[in-house]
Order: structure tokens, then sequence, then C-alpha cells
């Protein structure tokens, strides 16, 4: 078994802060919910999910928050993905590969552009809250 100095137990402490940084939403924080249900997994979700960590470490995007939730009820356009940004419409977007997941990032995160193409729903007046 490898002993552990005193840095590498500080090293590994910080990298944990920062993966849970990612899921705790600070109010006026982006917001991306990705649909892990079965239904979601099986269509690729996990793929979509780890898109979205590497391309918002790639783009510097630490303040998004990346959570997962079960199904959304939208089965036939799974993976989906929930983004909110403020001062923006929160959307669902599906059908989210890995590619789709890295143009998100990149057009509706960061240049504040929807991705007309995925879009699929708009999350119900009655249960945003």
């Amino acid at each position: 078994m490898t002993k552990l100095t005193l840095e590498d137990l500080r090293k590994r402490r910080d990298e944990k802060k920062k993966e849970m940084q990612r899921r705790e939403p600070a109010k006026g924080s982006v917001e991306v919910i990705i649909g892990m249900g079965t239904c979601g997994i099986a269509a690729g979700a996990k793929e979509a999910f780890d898109a979205f960590l590497d391309e918002l470490d790639k783009n510097d995007l630490g303040e998004v928050v990346v959570k997962q939730t079960g199904c959304m009820g939208l089965c036939y356009s799974e993976p989906t993905v929930e983004i909110r940004v403020p001062d923006m419409p929160d959307i669902i977007y599906g059908n989210v590969n890995d590619k789709v997941a890295r143009d998100i990032v990149r057009t509706h995160i960061k240049e504040k552009k929807l991705v007309d193409d995925h879009i699929y729903d708009k999350p119900a007046a009655d249960i945003v809250g």
C-alpha cells in the first residue's frame, strides 16, 4: 500500500472540492441538468455527461453547475438535457450526444445562443420553481 503525504492529501481534497462545486448552484449560476434515468443512460447520457464536464473545463467555465436527474418524460428524445442560463429561457435539448453537448457549451452557455436543431421542450411553468 502506498503511503500518502500531507501534500498528496491536500491535493486530493482540493480536487474533490472542485468536483463538488460543480453540483452546488449559486444564485444566478448556469445549470446543466442531465436526464440519467435508465432510458437516458441506455441512449448515451453518461457519454454526454462526460462531454459536458470536459468541454466546460476546456472553456474554463468552472462556475457552471452540472447535475443529474431521473427521467424527464421525453424518452423518445433521450439523452435529454435541461439548460438554465440567467436571462434566457430554460430549454430542454434532446438527442444530446457528446458532439451536441460540446456544441451546447460553446453556443448556448458561452455565446448565449440557442442550438435550434436540438430543442425539444421547455419545462412546464407549473413545475419550474
